[in-house]
């Protein structure tokens, strides 16, 4: 390889005056549905029974066009630092912090969909430069997934969970981290496990919110709460992802509509904040609508709907299920996550788990919904993960 290949290079995000005021004016000329035949339906779950609610998407279409700032995120991921590298020919792009600490451990945090960097940009100073000295930090590195925000979309097959994981060790060790802690949720979540499946020498040890059991599990000596996470999952994965199905199967045909309409990127992606998080009726019940659109407006001027999506294509249901983890792991568990897998079901594969936890609260985007607890949670976690390698 190339030492040119191997080069980091510092990276600005930067788009054109002219990309974001196509933007405004395509929500502003957006073509919209008739409203929901549940129209009238009382705050709550029911009300998004058929998706996003018409009320909902009018009211943050006109916050996106006339309110809302991406100049304002573009400055944050500048204040954190943001490079770009090229593997196996792909380049990569990451946010990378390093702590002012001399005890710091690297750490690498990896996204899932339809989530990006904007699911880490509020938690990593904390990771990073910690209030107490007593309190682990950590050099905080955060790529895109290939295919996502601004990593190269991949011109051909292959770019799966286990070629990026791959490409993490390189990226890490290119940074002069050759040994490193893991941190990942959703997609993010197989991608740390096959890290430390296949890479115990590189993994110093992992924290999950996505424990993916080995199949054909039984259900019998389960306590009632395991065995209604069991329950909960079957149904998410029968009756409420026909989405992964989609993009599994035809990620092409639902990637047109995604790179040409915001309006139709945005209810595709909101609809999964809304069922996901941790509400009762909107998902701006915990999560920063600003957030939301950073993550939103990442994919429109990206482009990326529908190369984001075909890591479903590549990946779907491909997590090897004889790979065992034995560095330790720490694993917590949100209550309105959509896959949940009992302890005893997930020490089948994590095979050291030095910590679990359930928290009262919190869903699948914790570092939004409850970035306060994220990150003690995640301190802890690791702490522990460390502290059992002494």
């Amino acid at each position: 390889m190339s030492a040119r290949v191997e080069v980091v290079e510092v990276f600005e995000a930067r788009a054109s005056d002219a990309d974001l005021q196509d933007l405004r004016a395509r929500l502003a000329a957006a073509r919209l549905p008739e409203a929901e035949t549940v129209l009238g339906a009382a705050p709550g779950p029911g009300r998004w029974a058929q998706g996003v609610p018409l009320a909902d998407l009018i009211d943050v279409v006109d916050y996106w066009r006339t309110g809302y700032d991406w100049r304002r995120f573009e400055e944050r991921l500048e204040q954190v630092g943001q490079y770009r590298t090229t593997i196996d020919g792909l380049g990569i792009h990451f946010l990378h912090r390093r702590s002012p600490r001399a005890d710091a451990t690297a750490l690498i945090l990896t996204h899932g969909w339809p989530g990006s960097i904007a699911e880490f940009v509020d938690v990593i100073d904390e990771l990073a430069d910690p209030k107490s000295a007593d309190t682990p930090a950590f050099h905080v590195v955060a790529p895109s997934l290939p295919g996502f925000g601004y990593s190269d979309k991949p011109a051909t097959t292959g770019w799966g969970t286990e070629k990026t994981a791959a490409a993490w060790v390189q990226l890490m060790q290119r940074l002069g981290y050759p040994t490193f802690l893991a941190h990942g949720g959703d997609w993010g979540g197989n991608i740390t496990t096959v890290l430390a499946g296949r890479y115990p020498e590189h993994v110093l040890g992992i924290h999950t919110t996505f424990a993916e059991a080995p199949p054909g599990m039984t259900t019998d000596g389960l306590t009632p709460a395991e065995r209604a996470w069991t329950e909960e999952t079957y149904d998410f994965w029968h009756h409420r992802a026909a989405y992964a199905k989609q993009q599994a199967t035809r990620p092409q045909t639902i990637g047109y509509a995604l790179v040409d309409s915001p309006v139709g990127l945005l209810a595709w992606i909101l609809d999964k904040f809304a069922e996901w998080s941790d509400t009762d009726d909107s998902p701006f019940e915990t999560l920063s609508i600003d957030r939301v659109l950073d993550d939103v407006t990442l994919y429109w001027l990206t482009r990326t709907g529908a190369s984001a999506a075909r890591i479903y294509y590549e990946s779907h249901n491909s997590l090897d299920p004889d790979l065992k983890v034995d560095v330790p792991a720490a694993i917590t568990t949100y209550p309105r996550d959509i896959e949940k897998y009992p302890r005893p079901w997930a020490r089948q594969r994590y095979r050291n788990i030095v910590r679990w936890t359930s928290p009262e609260s919190g869903g699948h985007f914790p570092s939004l919904e409850v970035p306060g607890f994220f990150v003690r949670d995640l301190r802890e976690g690791l702490g522990a993960v460390l502290a059992a390698r002494r």
